[in-house]
């Protein structure tokens, strides 16, 4: 498991996660929070190279604004 980045903010229903570094997972990717529950899947990649963002669709049943702060992570 890897840890993808930490919600920094919400938009238009997605959680916006800020990468540690240059590697991201890829579109589609299932994303997962610390108890290894499925929250979402990175449906965009954007932003700098150096550090992107990822755009969440979180999963049935998960609020993004619940997801705020929390560090996200992929298999």
């Amino acid at each position: 498991m890897r840890r993808v980045g930490e919600v920094v903010r919400t938009a238009q229903g997605l959680a916006v996660v800020r990468c540690p570094d240059d590697e991201h997972p890829r579109l589609g990717t299932a994303v997962l929070d610390e108890d290894l529950e499925e929250v979402g899947r990175v449906v965009d990649v954007f932003g700098p190279v150096e550090r992107p963002y990822l755009a969440v669709s979180p999963a049935d049943g998960v609020a993004p604004a619940l997801l705020l702060g929390r560090p996200l992570y992929a298999r």
